[in-house]
């Protein structure tokens, strides 16, 4: 007798729990239903902005066939809603009026673009009202609206000085489009990164053709272009950004009102357990960015300083993987040797990288601490002690922070430094002590060094999203792989958010530059 699986959602996170579960699938061990909310089946939502300035095709951004999978026995509906889940008869209500039973349902919702309050546009956040060019950038619709204005070399005002905006800022400024960036902040990247760093970013942002408008409140959006069109971004000060397309980059907002309108417990996220059981139905789940790792267990040491979710591909993945293990035990299993199962690892906090040419920037940990810090108020006893090494060149764009506790890496700000990054970050995510002298790892990045100190230690993690090392894309190369799409399809490094392809490349190049000389 098969169990049967509910999956709302179609995303990145749910196309990998999808893929997990095939097995069991083929076997005869699960039924599976897929619900998603868009005509079309998932893909890699991270990389929507390379689509919208011509960089990707839809097809390269495609993670699910939706007739491969319903060939191998999955029950896929695309563009279909969940109007609510009825917890009591273990039912989903759809959009078309019927109904489908589950005896597991998966939350794989994840998280919809915040739409700021803005006058001239609806606040209402589950059904906002655009004007005409304006978008958040979050579907294959928006990258098309990006790309008639790229195409166009029109005028571009990105709201939010995020990851996203700025890559997607820095893109197009390089295909052709007048850009600029309007934020609320002292400077770019402000949850992120100190003021160095955002100092030394600014610049190079500016140095690359992008406009940066720092400290700013918008309070209104101007539509007076042809048909009604977004004309200008209107500041508290009277000021006008005047644009001929307006791109929302104000992050993201976990998508729990299902699991809220059925009485589940939500905070930022749906709550889920270590085993991303919601709490008081284990029958049901949730992954991706719409879960919150936070169980009911008081005092529990892994949910001490818990967040909400990342927002990061890589994490999400993880949980997909784990809970088609966790699901396809269950189903063939039982409770007894699914509760055998180590429950999920706590996820260590991300490293975020800016993906675009011309400017490296990487930032993990706590940021936040100043070099004197620890000389005007000391740790309490007990506590090791912490150390902030700051290096800065802002005339070279370049920019160095490094946090020690105990001498371990707690954070880390790197700004047009890349070999001094990529050693920290490996560092950063192995908990190692730095050297005793820091500047050994500035002169990582001088020009005295050879082409190529950068690490090459086959066991870093080249891929952080899918958790691929170095080892296994050289194995893939020796295998015959030559592209990094075909590096991608064998180990699935680079199908996150893509900050990893220049690194695939140069283990590639390694490879085949080797293969001559020899």
């Amino acid at each position: 007798m098969s169990e049967r699986i509910v999956v709302v959602g179609f995303g990145p996170v749910a196309a990998r729990l999808v893929e997990g579960l095939l097995p069991a699938v083929r076997r005869g061990s699960v039924s599976l239903m897929v619900l998603g909310q868009e005509a079309e089946a998932a893909y890699n939502r991270v990389m929507v902005a390379e689509l919208g300035v011509g960089r990707s095709t839809a097809e390269a951004l495609a993670m699910a066939d939706a007739a491969e999978l319903i060939a191998e026995g999955v029950d896929v509906r695309l563009g279909v809603t969940v109007k609510r889940v009825d917890r009591a008869r273990q039912r989903v209500v759809l959009s078309d009026g019927s109904t489908e039973a589950y005896e597991r349902l998966v939350f794989a919702t994840g998280a919809r673009p915040v739409i700021p309050n803005l006058t001239g546009i609806n606040p209402d956040p589950a059904r906002p009202v655009l004007p005409a060019g304006v978008t958040a950038l979050r579907t294959l619709g928006d990258a098309e609206t990006l790309r008639r204005s790229v195409t166009a070399r029109q005028r571009v005002v990105v709201l939010g000085g995020g990851v996203l905006g700025l890559e997607t800022a820095l893109a197009a400024a390089e295909e052709g489009a007048t850009v600029t960036v309007v934020h609320s902040g002292p400077h770019p990247m402000g949850r992120n990164i100190d003021r160095g760093g955002g100092a030394v970013l600014a610049a190079a942002l500016r140095a690359a053709g992008v406009t940066v408008v720092s400290n700013a409140v918008s309070t209104a959006v101007e539509h007076n272009g042809p048909d009604g069109a977004f004309s200008a971004l209107v500041l508290d000060d009277g000021a006008r950004v005047e644009g001929d397309l307006l791109l929302l980059s104000c992050g993201v907002r976990p998508r729990i009102e299902l699991a809220e309108g059925c009485g589940l417990p939500v905070a930022s996220g749906i709550l889920v357990d270590h085993r991303l059981r919601t709490h008081h139905e284990p029958h049901m789940f949730a992954i991706g960015d719409c879960a919150e790792v936070r169980c009911a267990t008081a005092g529990c040491p892994d949910c001490k300083g818990a967040t909400a979710p990342s927002g990061l591909v890589g994490p999400g993945w993880r949980q997909a993987e784990w809970l088609a293990g966790y699901l396809e035990t269950l189903a063939e299993d039982g409770q007894e040797a699914a509760n055998g199962l180590a429950p999920l690892a706590k996820e260590q906090a991300g490293v975020v990288v800016l993906k675009a040419r011309g400017i490296n920037l990487a930032v993990a940990g706590d940021t936040s601490a100043e070099p004197w810090d620890e000389l005007l108020c000391p740790a309490p006893d007990g506590l090791p002690h912490r150390e902030v090494a700051q290096w800065a060149d802002p005339g070279h764009g370049r920019y160095v922070k490094m946090t020690t506790r105990g001498g371990v890496l707690e954070g880390l700000v790197s700004v047009g430094m890349p070999r001094t990054a990529a050693e920290l970050v490996v560092l950063f995510e192995r908990g190692a002590e730095l050297p005793a002298d820091r500047s050994l790892l500035l002169r990582l990045d001088g020009t005295d060094q050879p082409s190529g100190a950068a690490n090459n230690d086959p066991a870093r993690t080249v891929c952080r999203c899918a958790g691929v090392s170095g080892a296994v894309i050289e194995e893939s190369v020796v295998s015959g792989c030559s592209s990094v799409p075909e590096v991608s399809k064998a180990t699935r490094a680079g199908t996150g958010c893509g900050g990893c392809h220049e690194d695939i490349k140069a283990i590639i190049e390694k490879h085949f530059q080797g293969a001559v000389a020899a």
